[in-house]
């Protein structure tokens, strides 16, 4: 079985919206590093040297290759990241190798034994 690592950066105001999109995509949990900070094309202002941007959370998904594709445009759409700019960005990249699946691994086997 060979997965891909889906790496999305939210609004921690759309964090729940997006992990509960990627659940019904298929991913079957996630990891959230929170209160990161991004910028984009134009830097934000900031006050007194403080910024004024909201806080980002990293969202990271192990998801298998069949599904990863659903899950990505599943939390771009939930999170309109190309509707609106500075609402996230959200990548896939490729695990070479990973260990600490084997108890999801029977699960993910279910929702996709029609696929492979």
């Amino acid at each position: 079985m060979r997965f891909k690592l889906i790496m999305a950066l939210v609004d921690d105001s759309e964090t729940d919206a997006v992990l509960d999109a990627a659940r019904r995509a298929g991913a079957t949990g996630a990891t959230i590093i929170n209160s990161a900070r991004g910028e984009g094309l134009r830097p934000e202002k900031t006050f007194l040297g403080l910024s004024l941007t909201g806080q980002r959370d990293i969202l990271l998904f192990v998801v298998e290759e069949h599904l990863s594709r659903v899950v990505l445009e599943e939390i771009a759409t939930v999170g309109a990241f190309d509707q609106k700019s500075g609402t996230g960005i959200a990548v896939q990249i490729d695990i070479e190798d990973a260990v600490g699946l084997a108890h999801q691994i029977k699960e993910i086997e279910k929702e996709i034994e029609d696929q492979i």
